[in-house]
């Protein structure tokens, strides 16, 4: 018999997808990684489960205990469902930027779910890391896990989405693109994929409202570049540890407009029913045309599942209010 000893067993392996109509205009083959493929519905999950491997080995998470972690839904779904399997309790703190559905499903998971403002400094009090890190402070037994500036984040890129990339193309991949919040997925299968090939270029996705390009560009942490955005899922107004900004080759900035325009065009043309940085993801792969040739073989990294924003770029009345129909 052919079976999983529990639902952890199933992270990984996912599928690599050609797109078809959205890329017609590109000389190039453009391949989706498909994460929603894992048991929690995103890439976060192969991550979520290495950074509690790793802190049971070392004891940092003790049996019975709490993990406590900041997120923007994803990361905290994948270590809820670990915490299932694994006997701990799971706190998230999440922001209010963050879709109804992505609060919703983590309670149904048995998250306890603390919902911060977006609008503030990071290191505000009211702030969602600022909050994460004083519940791990305050929670008896608990392990704060800290996505964005623990090594074992993109170390589970490293071990695994970046060998089944190489696999998959046979070692042809020409260039790798990739939305970038905590880093550890881009850093990781950059990581990866250079070491076996040095010419591979790795391409991350930001958002106007984020710090990342500018700083890859000049060196310059500019807090002019800050204002809140509506894409979800990547960005930042801080420099997470887990960005190795020597890995990456370049950054292009994708509107939130576009973001959400390009998320309903992959349902609608593609069939596949992702998430908003995956409609961000694509339409940067549109913008970079420049950059490939009809031999190269570009694969994108789709993050996570449709379902999570059905109330917002999913949602008609929502995009006409936000002023994204086209």
């Amino acid at each position: 018999m052919n079976y999983a000893k529990n639902i952890l067993e199933t992270i990984g392996n996912t599928p690599m997808v050609k797109i078809n109509k959205l890329t017609e205009s590109l000389p190039c083959l453009v391949l989706a990684k498909y994460e929603t493929f894992n048991p929690g519905n995103s890439v976060k999950d192969r991550m979520a489960l290495k950074m509690i491997e790793d802190a049971e080995a070392d004891g940092r998470l003790k049996p019975g205990g709490t993990i406590v972690e900041g997120t923007s839904g994803n990361t905290g779904m994948g270590l809820a469902l670990a915490a299932i399997v694994k006997g701990y309790k799971m706190i998230c703190v999440t922001t209010d930027k963050q879709s109804q559905e992505k609060i919703d499903i983590l309670r149904a998971v048995g998250s306890e779910v603390y919902v911060c403002p977006t609008d503030v400094a990071p290191e505000d009090s009211r702030s969602y890391y600022s909050t994460a890190k004083r519940l791990g402070d305050e929670t008896p037994n608990s392990w704060y896990v800290n996505q964005y500036d623990n090594p074992s984040n993109a170390q589970a890129h490293y071990e695994s989405t970046g060998p089944e990339i190489w696999e998959q193309t046979d070692g042809k991949i020409t260039h790798f693109v990739v939305g970038v919040g905590t880093g550890g997925t881009i850093s990781g299968v950059g990581r990866f994929l250079k070491e076996k090939n040095p010419n591979i270029k790795v391409w991350g996705i930001d958002t106007y409202g984020s710090v990342f390009k500018k700083y890859h560009e000049t060196g310059i942490f500019d807090p002019d570049e800050i204002y809140p955005y509506v894409t979800e899922g990547i960005g930042e107004d801080i420099l997470p540890a887990n960005v190795d900004f020597k890995i990456i080759d370049g950054f292009t900035k994708v509107t939130d407009k576009d973001a959400a325009i390009y998320t309903q065009k992959l349902a609608k043309e593609e069939g596949m029913f992702v998430g908003n940085s995956a409609g961000a993801a694509i339409k940067g792969v549109l913008q970079l045309s420049e950059h490939f040739a009809k031999e190269d073989v570009v694969v994108v990294l789709f993050h996570d599942h449709g379902s999570r924003y059905v109330g917002k770029m999913y949602n008609p009345q929502w995009m006409e209010k936000m002023g994204y129909t086209e």
